[in-house]
């Protein structure tokens, strides 16, 4: 039997999504909950790896066991052996072709950014803090030559091992809610550090260091080193992960106050 979950976590105390030995992560500690609850071992397959203090309102994952269990045991039964800062927000039975990861067709961050001269004290974990005042609007004008297909060499790390760093930008908005700016973008797949490359020279543009055009130049240069600096992860969330039609996973909520719907 095929199971996929919708999960909901914050990164902050976590080295991240994907199991490493001797390193408190987020799959490491649902593997262990679920293991729990279907009385053998269980392995995840997730949507999207998360690095180290970032968070997910709706992360999905799938996973195979023999064990036949009621959708409230994966649920309710998996939460009762979690922290409180990861969740299980729902659970469904997938035909066997269903893949977490290779079945998506496409993901979406959300990055949260608090523009204020005065640091927070709340949440500060779990946004990004930039004193500068910051021209949301340039930063909009400025992201939409990110849009389409494109190689974003000049947004990846030096790390990523992905064979190849063409990816496909489907939507990228900034907007502006009080003294939250927040930076959305939907892509069909992501590379290590592209989101919180992309913030960093947005932020770099809407603090009037760099020009609207200084973004369409790293782009074009597909070289790192000529980029900003890399955004915190405190700011950024995995909230969607869309799949074809016939596997029939509802939209869910994106979670908590902070990372509502923007408005300009």
């Amino acid at each position: 039997m095929r199971i996929a979950l919708g999960v909901e976590y914050d990164g902050s105390p976590y080295h991240g999504w994907q199991a490493q030995t001797g390193l408190r992560t987020v799959q490491q500690l649902l593997e262990k909950a679920l293991s729990q609850v279907a009385d053998t071992e269980v392995s995840v397959v997730c949507a999207g790896r998360t690095d180290t203090g970032v968070h997910a309102t709706n992360q999905v994952v799938h996973f195979d066991c023999s064990t036949s269990r009621p959708m409230r045991s994966w649920t309710h039964g998996t939460n009762a052996f979690l922290p409180k800062d990861v969740s299980v927000k729902w659970a469904k039975t997938m035909p066997a072709d269903f893949h977490a990861r290779y079945s998506a067709v496409s993901r979406r961050y959300r990055y949260v950014v608090y523009n204020s001269s005065i640091r927070p004290s709340l949440l500060r974990s779990n946004l990004t803090w930039n004193y500068r005042q910051l021209d949301h609007k340039a930063m909009a004008e400025a992201a939409q030559c990110l849009i389409g297909e494109n190689d974003f060499t000049s947004f990846r790390s030096v790390e990523c091992q992905s064979n190849t760093p063409m990816r496909r930008v489907l939507d990228l908005q900034v907007r502006r809610h009080g003294e939250l700016v927040i930076i959305e973008i939907t892509a069909n797949a992501f590379l290590h550090h592209m989101v919180r490359n992309i913030a960093g020279v947005l932020m770099a543009v809407g603090s009037n260091k760099k020009n609207v055009g200084w973004v369409n130049e790293v782009l074009l240069a597909r070289d790192r080193r000529l980029g900003a600096e890399t955004a915190p992860p405190y700011g950024l969330y995995l909230v969607e992960v869309v799949y074809p039609d016939h596997f029939e996973i509802v939209k869910q909520p994106l979670g908590p106050l902070f990372v509502m719907e923007p408005t300009q």
